[in-house]
């Protein structure tokens, strides 16, 4: 999972991987899904909802799963 990339403006899914703390994005957002916006490093920048507003989450990749 760590090798896997992804496009700006790609739908993921954030399945927190519990063994792996780099990167973890707050568990809240576990399940939720947003898109990419941006690389940032290694991680991604996602725009997820929270309610009525949008906010950037930032996640490595081993806690992201493309939407299919």
């Amino acid at each position: 999972k760590a090798i896997q990339e992804f496009e700006s403006g790609d739908m993921v899914h954030i399945i927190i991987d519990p063994s792996i703390h780099r990167g973890m994005p707050n568990p809240k957002f576990h399940g939720r899904t947003g898109k990419v916006v941006a690389r940032r490093g290694r991680a991604y920048i996602l725009s997820v909802r929270d309610g009525s507003a949008i906010k950037e989450v930032i996640a490595h990749p081993q806690h992201l799963s493309p939407q299919v």
